[in-house]
């Protein structure tokens, strides 16, 4: 199968994780997918594939240099597709050679897609593209990636004579709900440093992401009759809107870009007597990361004292950090794509990322792993969309850099 073939075939399974769920992965779906998936590796001659308990799935592109003792290179991507947004049923439409206009996803229901309000369209006129019928997201994020590291792996596979050293190949489950590299086996999976590709431009390289952490406030009050309250009740609801106001309105996402942090009000729900609040903290800087806790912690502590200790619980758990800290002592990860891209005349695009991936916790974990783009845009919404040829530009990215670091020395 091309890429495209492959990308139809992966999108057609519906693979969303659950936040809510308490198994491990999140959906039986992802479990029967990465079987699949296995099925096909070993049909493709990928040797030492495996999917364990937790739906990780590995597997070896063996090296066709003899007695090769260069390092091994990891292509990573994850199976499971956002929540945000349904992955099942998904009708995919293929627009070839588009021509730069407003495209019509669904006459019937008039959803329309136009460069006017997202103007990455505009780089693909001429280009074919695949689309949603918008009712559902495609599922680019990331089986645009699975998609491209297999089709990689089956050119290495039916072209021997192609030098290279051992790949790896893993595929994780759950990363949408912040969980894909919880029980992912770095030893196991034995490469030296990876890639995970997991979505944007092709041409994107991203080894800078948030430092993150989640934040839990819960509030008690004291309900009241509202006929006699005076001077008792002290409502949750109230509290928890005052310890809001104290949160720095400039601090706030819909105010920030780049590599300007925030602290986000992720969920807020309560009554009378006891409110809880979730939020998500995210800094580049991790001076900056760690103000940005201070800050919550001045909170409480000032709502305390005005109110009477107890009234405020806050919780703070770090979930991630910068990946560019570990990167950084790998450089030749950054330049080696910077060196391919130039070769290939891809326009390189690095940028930090607003977020975090899987390869931000995995080089935390001992195996340094930056991530490319994969040709997905729009993802996580009806308006997602995929272009075929970014997608075998992608997959000529990751056999260039095989055959790069078949040259390279342990």
């Amino acid at each position: 199968m091309n890429v495209k073939e492959r990308f139809l075939k992966y999108i057609s399974v519906d693979t969303t994780s659950d936040p809510s769920s308490t198994t491990f992965p999140s959906t039986k779906s992802q479990l029967d997918f990465a079987a699949s998936l296995v099925k096909e590796m070993k049909e493709m001659g990928l040797i030492d594939v495996s999917c364990d308990e937790n739906g990780y799935v590995f597997g070896t592109i063996p090296a066709t240099i003899e007695n090769y003792q260069g390092p091994v290179l990891g292509f990573i991507s994850h199976m499971d597709t956002a929540p945000a947004s349904s992955g099942a049923n998904i009708c995919p439409r293929i627009i070839e050679n588009y021509d730069g206009k407003e495209i019509v996803l669904n006459q019937e229901k008039n959803i329309l897609m136009s460069p006017a309000e997202f103007e990455n369209l505009k780089k693909y006129q001429g280009q074919d593209l695949i689309v949603t019928d918008g009712t559902t997201l495609l599922g680019g994020d990331d089986k645009a990636g699975l998609a491209e590291i297999l089709t990689a792996a089956e050119y290495f596979l039916t072209h021997p004579e192609i030098p290279h050293g051992t790949i790896r190949v893993g595929f994780t489950p759950d990363e949408e709900i912040g969980q894909g590299a919880d029980r992912f086996d770095v030893e196991r999976f034995g490469a030296d440093f990876a890639y995970t590709m997991d979505g944007g431009e092709c041409g994107e390289l991203e080894y800078e992401n948030f430092n993150a952490a989640e934040a839990m406030v819960e509030i008690t009050g004291l309900s009241i009759h509202p006929g006699s309250a005076k001077n008792k009740m002290r409502n949750a609801l109230s509290l928890a809107m005052e310890f809001e106001g104290l949160m720095p309105p400039a601090q706030k996402p819909e105010h920030t870009e780049h590599r300007e942090g925030f602290i986000h009000l992720d969920t807020m729900k309560g009554s009378v007597e006891h409110a809880t609040m979730e939020y998500i903290i995210r800094d580049h800087d991790k001076n900056l990361f760690q103000k940005k806790k201070e800050i919550m912690t001045q909170a409480a502590s000032y709502m305390n004292q005005k109110y009477g200790e107890g009234t405020v619980d806050l919780q703070i758990e770090d979930s991630y950090f910068n990946m560019k800290e570990k990167i950084e002592p790998h450089m030749h990860l950054v330049d080696s794509v910077l060196s391919v891209y130039e070769k290939l005349d891809i326009q390189p695009k690095v940028v930090p990322i607003r977020g975090g991936t899987d390869g931000a916790r995995l080089s935390y974990m001992g195996l340094p792993c930056p991530n490319l783009g994969t040709g997905d845009h729009n993802c996580h919404g009806h308006f997602e969309f995929v272009c075929v040829q970014s997608m075998e530009k992608c997959v000529e990215v990751i056999i260039e850099l095989a055959k790069l670091y078949a040259t390279f020395q342990k």
